[in-house]
């Protein structure tokens, strides 16, 4: 299936390691132009993968926690590929961060790390995006929608994400720019590879979790996000927005008890 995204460009928040990687990965496996913006740098084996499928993608190093430097940022992007079709709002981290020892300021500064960025980034794109009549696909969680415990800043963070894609979706229907989210509950990632290590027996702790995943009782992968991701960005979609999507193997939405033995 043609997805319509050959030569667009699509500005990827966070889009060189993990969920942000895969979709940047599969946009140029269908001929859009990542743009990443990311406070790291690319990983050189990522980086030459990326380069072999698409030579024009970009890359702009930003710390996104300062959020009054996106605007020049984004400049800059419009500037080199005189457009913006789509944005995808992905950077961000869980920082276990509980009401009970957590003050207002470092509440604040949680923000800035998981939301700010996020209304920020889509303030500065929405002009060429409207241009383009295109996407917005904000990367959420399934704590914005569950809660975790003991975790009030990045559950709030994520759930105002999901409440600005629906105002978003709503405000700008006329212009016909789409607005959805993905809230990814227990997804394969590098980082959650990293902690699961830290377990005595780490295959034991993630059956512990999997069992629990009614599809599969497997993790979902990168790639199964991104596939949903860009679909959703692309015209394809074209009369899907307001929507909040679980590509999660029923993790969310099913009885949890559904964990018979094969």
């Amino acid at each position: 299936m043609d997805l319509g995204l050959k030569g667009k460009v699509v500005v990827v928040t966070g889009g060189g390691k993990g969920i942000g990687a895969a979709i940047s990965m599969c946009l140029a496996n269908e001929g859009a132009i990542p743009v990443i913006v990311s406070r790291s740098k690319l990983d050189s084996e990522f980086e030459n993968k990326l380069k072999a499928l698409c030579p024009n993608y970009g890359f702009y190093q930003l710390d996104l926690s300062k959020w009054q430097e996106i605007s020049t940022v984004v400049e800059q992007i419009a500037n080199k590929y005189n457009s913006i079709y789509a944005l995808v709002n992905n950077a961000g981290m869980n920082d276990n961060l509980h009401i009970e020892n957590t003050s207002t300021q470092e509440l604040i500064k949680s923000y800035e790390n998981n939301l700010f960025h996020y209304y920020e980034m889509t303030k500065c794109c929405l002009p060429y995006i409207k241009k383009e009549q295109g996407s917005i696909l904000n990367i959420s969680s399934k704590t914005g929608i569950t809660g975790q415990g003991r975790t009030t800043a990045y559950a709030s963070a994520k759930g105002a994400q999901i409440a600005m894609t629906r105002e978003l979706a709503c405000a700008f229907a006329p212009d016909n720019v789409r607005v959805n989210c993905i809230c990814p509950a227990e997804v394969w990632t590098p980082l959650y590879e990293k902690w699961i290590k830290n377990f005595e027996n780490p295959q034991e702790q993630y059956k512990k979790i999997a069992q629990f995943i009614p599809l599969g009782h497997r993790f979902t992968t990168c790639e199964e996000i991104a596939d949903t991701a860009v679909f959703t960005i692309s015209p394809r979609a074209s009369h899907t927005t307001g929507q909040i999507l679980t590509p999660d193997g029923g993790y969310i939405h099913l009885d949890r008890a559904l964990n018979w033995e094969n």
